[in-house]
């Protein structure tokens, strides 16, 4: 175990003669791939209900649907008159007509062909699908796409009490597969030396043995803020359903914190050249007194935190994109 502080009254750390990259301690060996694909193994095996992550809560306004692609099936999601989202097929069941760019009056979508409305009720040929919204992301089931036994609630991990949080949503696209985003998020090993502007000191201190509860990754990195100038924190990293890793900080500045990273399939499975979606959900809290004036000025912070999670992604949808084509044979970038 560590011998760092839980929670120190100044945060930051000052790195004294940090090593160069390259000289940093080399994770190689113990990021064992049969470890790795253990553990991503297991993940694959655990229920997800058919749930589905679309997008985030705010991303749907009470005027206009929200159209989205989820493993290959065309969907809207909108508001009814009471603000309660709705979901359902993204094609108008009269002559095929795209929702999602059709206005919604009254709570219903208002087809912009020929003006038919479609509401939570549904019509002939056109049925509404089951929606939750988790107060930070969307989630549409699907059953003839997952296959699994329905469950009534999508897989949420804890989160921190929203009153005493700001939260994030960031999207990204890969041209990979989930498990190829959730292998990434299952290999901490390769934070330090892949992502060196924001990572730095990482130490992976616990790796997964079996499927029991501590089936978790547990982490000692530090927060690059300057060169010399860092954030120690301890984190844990889990996958409670197929598509989903979470990072839990449960050590340091921000305990409590969690990143949610959703992996959505655009395409069909077995889709020859398949789409994914990164949904990643950053829901950051503190108990430092000062935390109350990055809660009021949320507005301006979110757009900084879905900078971030997206340099990191960047790198990572690259690393997700590469082990797709290397365990399908398919040809590498020239």
């Amino acid at each position: 175990m560590s011998d760092r502080p839980t929670r120190s009254r100044f945060p930051l750390t000052l790195r004294r003669n940090p090593p160069a990259w390259h000289r940093q301690e080399p994770t190689w060996r113990a990021a064992r791939p049969a470890l790795i694909e253990a553990a991503l193994k297991r993940s694959q095996a655990r229920p997800s209900g058919n749930w589905y992550v679309v997008g985030s809560s705010g991303e749907v306004q009470r005027d206009k649907p929200l159209g989205r692609t989820v493993a290959g099936r065309e969907l809207i999601v909108w508001r009814d008159a009471e603000g309660t989202l709705a979901a359902g097929p993204g094609a108008c069941p009269h002559l095929g007509a795209p929702l999602k760019d059709s206005p919604v009056r009254c709570g219903e979508v208002v087809c912009h062909w020929h003006g038919l409305a479609l509401g939570a009720g549904g019509k002939a040929g056109w049925r509404t699908l089951p929606v939750h919204d988790d107060g930070v992301l969307i989630w549409v089931r699907l059953d003839a796409a997952g296959a699994e036994q329905p469950l009534d609630r999508p897989v949420i991990p804890p989160r921190p009490e929203p009153a005493g949080a700001v939260h994030a949503v960031y999207t990204g696209f890969g041209r990979c597969e989930p498990e190829d985003i959730v292998a990434n998020r299952l290999d901490p090993w390769h934070g330090a030396w892949f992502h060196p502007y924001s990572f730095v000191d990482l130490r992976v201190v616990d790796s997964p043995t079996g499927d029991s509860a501590d089936d978790a990754f547990v982490v000692e990195v530090s927060f690059k803020l300057t060169s010399r100038i860092v954030v120690p924190v301890r984190a844990v990293f889990t996958a409670p359903e197929p598509r989903t890793v979470v990072m839990h900080i449960t050590d340091g500045e921000g305990r409590d914190s969690v990143v949610e990273t959703h992996a959505t399939p655009l395409t069909p499975d077995g889709h020859p050249a398949p789409r994914t979606a990164v949904v990643e959900a950053v829901i950051a809290t503190s108990e430092r007194p000062g935390f109350a004036l990055a809660r009021h000025a949320s507005a301006a912070l979110r757009p900084l935190m879905r900078a971030a999670a997206g340099r990191l992604w960047r790198d990572d949808l690259a690393y997700a994109e590469r082990r797709f084509a290397l365990r399908t044979r398919r040809s590498l970038p020239l």
